[in-house]
Parts: structure tokens; sequence; C-alpha cells
């Protein structure tokens, strides 16, 4: 409910502190203590020095420029302190103060930090996506554009692997935002699986394999995310070699899935994930 000045006049007043009254670029001004200073605010990008990729945060709703970079700016700064000291040790307040923010404005972009990750979900996707949709318009190598697409996902997050524990930790529970299985995390799920079926687009593959194999991939790639999140060895050497033998193995495989004898076991497979809803129904 919101507070009215005296005589029923004056601002309308939200439970955090903001003018209901006021335009959106006022509200922005006023979510800040402080300018913030950092280069990374200027630029609006997320980006770790040690890494080789910037993460673009996307906004689906419009919102001021001043306050599209306030908002980068403190998603920022939350996914300096998950790296730091990791998701749980982490708290709205700190990532407010490490923002040069007052709290209230660190809960008027980000009702939690689920959100924040969410939003770490959706810039880590959209990079992959940019990546592997420049390598495969250079390439036509199946090898190549199916490694691509296997290894981008570990090199973005090769500097996150204390976030990553959180990915997996809610699998088990499906009504729970950050569950890579659940409803919310649906759309990411459909686009990280369409990423192996554009890679797999140069082959000539039967109907159902079209479909089984992307989502094959990407099962792949979740197991071994989970080696990842636990690999000490030197930049995750042992994921990757293991990646890559998964690969050859999985074009070894693949001519013999092809078979015309095996139509009706590629069949069976395909209408069980369906029915899982792993694999859309056909239109």
């Amino acid at each position: 409910m919101s507070r009215v000045g005296a005589g029923g006049r004056g601002p309308r007043i939200d439970r955090l502190g903001h003018d209901l009254n006021a335009t959106p670029a006022h509200r922005d001004n006023a979510a800040l203590n402080e300018t913030p200073k950092s280069n990374a605010f200027k630029k609006g990008l997320t980006s770790d020095p040690r890494s080789g990729h910037d993460l673009t945060v996307v906004k689906s709703e419009p919102i001021t420029v001043k306050g599209e970079q306030t908002r980068r700016h403190i998603f920022e700064c939350a996914l300096a302190l998950f790296r730091e000291n990791g998701f749980d040790a982490t708290t709205m307040q700190q990532v407010a103060e490490r923002a040069n923010v007052v709290k209230s404005a660190a809960y008027y972009y980000f009702p939690g930090k689920e959100a924040i990750v969410q939003d770490y979900y959706e810039a880590v996707q959209s990079a992959q996506e940019r990546i592997c949709a420049e390598h495969f318009a250079a390439h036509r190598d199946l090898k190549s554009r199916l490694a691509i697409a296997m290894h981008s996902k570990f090199d973005l997050a090769r500097n996150d692997r204390k976030l990553l524990g959180v990915v997996f930790r809610y699998s088990g529970e499906p009504q729970h935002p950050l569950s890579c299985l659940g409803e919310a995390t649906r759309e990411i799920r459909r686009r990280s699986i369409s990423v192996f079926q554009q890679a797999a687009a140069v082959e000539r593959l039967p109907k159902e394999l079209e479909q089984l194999l992307p989502v094959a991939l990407w099962a792949l790639q979740m197991g071994l995310l989970v080696l990842f999140l636990y690999d000490d060895s030197p930049g995750q050497q042992r994921t990757k070699k293991t990646a890559d033998g998964a690969l050859e193995l999985t074009l070894k495989l693949l001519a013999v899935a092809k078979l015309p004898i095996l139509k009706p076991i590629r069949t069976r497979l395909l209408k069980l994930l369906r029915d899982s809803e792993l694999v859309p129904q056909s239109p």
C-alpha cells in the first residue's frame, strides 16, 4: 500500500520508498545513492578481465538508458561478489555496497539473488549463441561445429565454478526459479538444445535423429558441467578431454544410428522423449 501526504495530497510512495508519480528517469535517479564510477558501468557490459568474452545483459521490458546502466552495474558487482565469495555467502546488502547504491535500489532492479543468477543464465546463453553463430557461418565440418557448441559453454563459465553449483543444487526442486530442469528455465533449455541442433544442421540425418541428437548432446553437456564443477585440473583440462572423447565417440555412433534398420528404435526413443516433453511434439 502506498503512503500519501497529509490531506491526501503529495507524493505516493511505495514500500521501497519510490515516488509512484515520478517519471521513470526520476525514479532511476532516486535509486542511486551516488554515481557509480566503474568503467564497466559506462560500457554496460558484464566482463571479467580473465575472460575472453563479454556477457551482455538483456532486459525484456523497456527502461531508461540510465536505469539500464544502473541495472547492469548492479549485475556486474553481484557477479564479482559471487565469484569472490560464492552465491550463499553474498548478501544483497553487500551487492548494494559494492555497486555504491542504496539497498532499495538493488531490490528495485533485482528482487533477490536468484533474479541475478537468472540474468546470468540469460547472459551466458546469449553469449554462446553469438559465438556459435559466428563459427557456424565460417565452418561446415560437423566435428568442428559440435566442438564449439560443447566447449563454448565451458569457456564462458570458466571463472564461475563457485556459481555453477547453484545450477544443479535445485535440480530436484522443479518449482524453484533456478532449477536447471524446472519450468522457469524451460526457454534457456530450449535455446541450449537449439545450439546443438544448428551445429548438426550440416549433416544429413534421418528425421528422428534430427531431434534426438541435439537433446542427447545437451544432456551430455549438462553431465560434463557437473564434472567441470569438481574438476581441479589446470584449466579444467580433464573435463575438456572427456568432452572431446565423448564427441569422437558420438560421431562414430552416429554413423551406426543412421542405419535404416534402426528406425524403429529411433522412433520409439523419440516418442519417449516427446512424452517427457524434452522434445516438442510434431506440429
